[in-house]
């Protein structure tokens, strides 16, 4: 084949988008080479896989355990054992030099790795911590193939021009990118955006292959794609699902050119959103072992969406709710939270906390007096619904999730050990707007969620007569704020300049740096923005700072 190839007037690749789990090899083999029967079935000449695929990715400090490197190494090997069908292997995975840490991609063919390259740009932002794992790879050359020069970046080398401009200028004939690269709002366009200014700078064709799968916090969306010399797209695989795809290339006029395949349809930003919740959920439940999932339902917003989202990635068996109401909860909560979990097909049990509620009091009478100061009484209502849920999820392995919201952990209206409390939380990444919005955009593809829910002010009902708005601002003007002072780091004075109140931005500002506490003690969950608590937004817990 090696020898008939540069004879050829046409080339197979094909585009391997698939879900990885990070240090489970076992997975990484299986998957691998599953796919690669496939592509060598339908004589592909070669199959490309995402960056770190063998490993999966984000590893994060398993890649400085040295039985961990010589695990991906040798599977790395054991992999392009399997290469010999005809049909080449391009995949990722790590590498170790000496003491030196790499970021690699592999090809692979008749048995064995034939080249080895190393991620040149190493990101450091955001949930990326490249510059602290690995070394810096040298200006990688083209990888001679079968008669022909290909282009290989690795994520990070596609998002600045100088690596691709190597490449050209050093023979490449086609680009190929593989990618870790996790959703964020908006980020499938901006992807597809700078791989098309590749491909114009240099004149060259452009394949970039994407996982799927939820890893922790991290959604990756796949979206794998490819384009013409001109940034024409050429085919699309489906988001947010495992796809293989095959590109014909034929050569013309000494240049290779992608031949129109099935272009997948982009899915709006709210699709998407909603497609990266449910994923991740999915995936944070499958690769964790839970039977299901447990939800305390209130009958608010919160509550109602995110059952909603468990039932879309689990299906309604796996997934139980609980009611649980003290003497405060309304009729209307206690009608909504049942009718919500029968359109969703879920069981959901009623247990009333009243005689959990007189139990703390008894216990506490002694050393706080007879009457408890109402904070804490309300308090110990969200603490014996969390004891009452987390007996449930541990009874029956099941994973508590939580239902806070972006909006609620930014200014700490939430509750240490009590409604903070569970294993994800699939709302974490979501202001309370954007809960709204994505939820009505939800029940428009079938009605789960009852009318009343959209329409009834929201309420932690802790006592009677509450509304959120009695300690928060409206959530239009909260969220509006601190898009401004999260997402876009701007200061108090900044954005009273955009015209908010000054005493409204300061309660703001300050419930958000007071809070930094309580998040940092907040389970994990989806992240969909730009600005994520936790990684993307790393605060000091004690702090003189108010911005």
């Amino acid at each position: 084949m090696d020898q008939d190839f540069p004879k050829k007037d046409g080339l197979t690749i094909a585009l391997a988008q698939s879900n990885f789990t990070a240090g489970h090899f076992a997975g990484s083999v299986a998957r691998i080479a599953g796919l690669y029967n496939i592509a060598a079935a339908a004589k592909a000449d070669l199959i490309v896989f995402p960056e770190m695929a063998i490993t999966g990715y984000p590893a994060e400090d398993l890649i400085l355990h040295k039985r961990f490197q010589d695990l991906s190494m040798e599977t790395a090997e054991d992999i392009a054992r399997q290469a010999i069908q005809g049909t080449a292997i391009l995949a990722g995975g790590l590498w170790r030099e000496g003491d030196a840490l790499y970021n690699a991609v592999f090809l692979m063919q008749d048995g064995k790795i034939t080249h080895r390259q190393y991620k040149h740009r190493l990101p450091n932002y955001g949930v990326f911590d490249d510059k602290r794992l690995f070394a810096e790879g040298p200006m990688p050359e083209p990888m001679e193939w079968r008669g022909m020069k290909l282009g290989v970046l690795v994520c990070e080398d596609m998002w600045l021009p100088e690596v691709a401009t190597h490449l050209e200028s050093h023979g490449a004939e086609m680009l190929i990118a593989l990618n870790a690269s996790p959703f964020e709002t908006g980020k499938p366009r901006m992807r597809e955006r700078i791989a098309v200014q590749r491909a114009q700078e240099t004149g060259l064709p452009l394949i970039y292959v994407n996982p799927v799968g939820g890893q922790d916090e991290i959604v990756f969306d796949g979206g794998s794609f490819a384009l013409s010399a001109e940034g024409t797209l050429a085919t699309r695989l489906r988001a947010f699902n495992d796809d293989l795809a095959f590109l014909q290339l034929k050569k013309q006029d000494m240049q290779w050119v992608p031949q129109r395949g099935l272009i997948q349809p982009e899915q709006s930003d709210v699709q998407a959103i909603y497609s990266a919740l449910v994923v991740g959920l999915r995936d944070f439940v499958e690769k964790n072992g839970f039977s299901g999932v447990m939800i305390g339902m209130s009958g608010g917003m919160d509550s109602a969406f995110a059952a909603a989202i468990a039932v879309d990635a689990l299906g309604c068996s796996r997934v139980r709710a609980a009611m649980l109401p003290s003497p405060i909860t309304s009729a209307e909560s206690r009608e909504d939270a049942a009718e919500c979990s029968q359109l969703l097909g879920v069981r959901m049990d009623v247990i009333p906390i009243e005689p959990g509620m007189r139990a703390f009091d008894a216990m506490l009478a002694p050393v706080l007096g007879s009457e408890l100061f109402d904070p804490i009484a309300e308090i110990n209502q969200t603490r014996l619904r969390c004891s009452v849920l987390m007996a449930i999820s541990t009874r029956e392995k099941l994973l508590l999730l939580n239902t806070g919201n972006k909006s609620e952990m930014a200014v700490g209206y939430t509750n240490l050990y009590g409604d903070m409390n569970g294993h994800y939380a699939v709302l974490k990444d979501l202001y309370k707007t954007d809960v709204y919005k994505v939820a009505a955009w939800r029940n428009a593809q079938g009605r789960i969620i009852p009318g009343r829910i959209f329409t009834k002010p929201p309420s932690a009902e802790l006592h009677t007569g509450q509304a959120d708005q009695d300690t928060l601002p409206p959530y239009a003007v909260l969220d509006a704020i601190l898009l401004q002072l999260v997402e876009k780091r701007l200061s108090i004075a900044e954005v009273v300049a955009q015209g908010f109140a000054h005493a409204t931005v300061e309660q703001v500002a300050r419930m958000l740096y007071f809070a930094e506490h309580k998040r940092r003690q907040a389970p994990p969950g989806v992240k969909i923005s730009s600005m994520a608590f936790g990684r993307d937004r790393r605060l000091p817990l004690t702090c003189g700072w108010r911005g």
